[in-house]
């Protein structure tokens, strides 16, 4: 029998281990992050009778096999220097050779440079309505601390056709827990099941240091010094996309970030420019 789509990427049961930890270190609630979903849910029972999470999930994933390069931004201080760097070399068209996938507010910077979005990773925390519609798809996250967003975004998420609902707890029928913390690193985790061998994935925008990038917010004019609890969050994002790299059949790369790994390549722009712009 051939699983589902939402099967394949289903992955509350392998990541409930890593979300106890994330809990007890940051001191979440579990009961709040049940009413998140919960309050998801109910939302999307008024949507129309012709959405279908299975068929949303079979449209991404044509789509991911559509194009062998994904590029995925993150809102780490790199972000804009790289985009910028794109646009000066190559002009905006080139980005519409590959897959763009975004964490949350790196949306608002495509968006605002008219550069193509596929998905969207959101908690809403870096979205406004105008990202929501701006991407093709939207990968939508009901956590503890963002039930009020969630009823902000209430008439946005029933008119949306091509949502995806996501949580950290165990998943409902039309919620899928795909694992994962950060909007950065949920994105690894959902393309996991999805992405063959013949794929590349360059992260963009990735910098798991003190600082954050302003598209990380709404209202940020320039980039700042994280909080503790954010620098935690990073360092906790770094080690799962570390984690997650040996389940991916394809390989993944940093472009011009100051992350260091062992488990990736670390790419200059000019690297990146002649092994993949130069090619379109």
């Amino acid at each position: 029998m051939i699983a589902s789509l939402k099967d394949r990427i289903n992955f509350y049961e392998e990541f409930k281990q890593f979300y106890s930890k994330i809990v007890k270190d940051f001191k979440f609630d579990r009961h709040s992050d049940n009413e998140a979903r919960n309050f998801l849910h109910e939302i999307i029972l008024k949507k129309s009778k012709e959405w279908n999470l299975e068929k949303v999930l079979g449209s991404l994933n044509s789509l991911i096999k559509s194009k062998d390069i994904i590029l995925v931004y993150g809102c780490g201080p790199s972000l804009e220097e790289t985009i910028d760097y794109i646009l000066d070399t190559k002009g905006k068209e080139v980005f519409n050779n590959f897959l763009n996938f975004t964490a949350d507010g790196a949306s608002r910077l495509l968006r605002e440079n008219e550069i193509r979005v596929d998905a969207v990773f959101t908690d809403l925390d870096g979205i406004t309505d105008m990202e929501f519609y701006y991407s093709k798809f939207v990968v939508l996250h009901a956590h503890g601390d963002n039930l009020d967003k969630l009823q902000d975004f209430e008439k946005h998420i029933i008119r949306f056709e091509n949502l995806i609902c996501t949580t950290q707890v165990e998943p409902l029928e039309n919620i899928i827990n795909h694992g994962g913390f950060t909007d950065g690193d949920r994105i690894l985790f959902f393309l996991k099941s999805l992405v063959s061998s013949e794929h590349k994935i360059f992260l963009i925008g990735m910098d798991f240091n003190k600082f954050i990038g302003k598209y990380s917010k709404i209202g940020k004019l320039e980039n700042f010094k994280g909080s503790k609890i954010k620098i935690m969050k990073l360092r906790y994002a770094r080690t799962l996309i570390e984690w997650i790299q040996n389940k991916i059949k394809c390989p993944i790369y940093y472009v011009n970030s100051t992350t260091k790994s062992k488990s990736f390549l670390n790419i200059s722009l000019n690297s990146f420019k002649k092994a993949v712009l130069d090619k379109y």
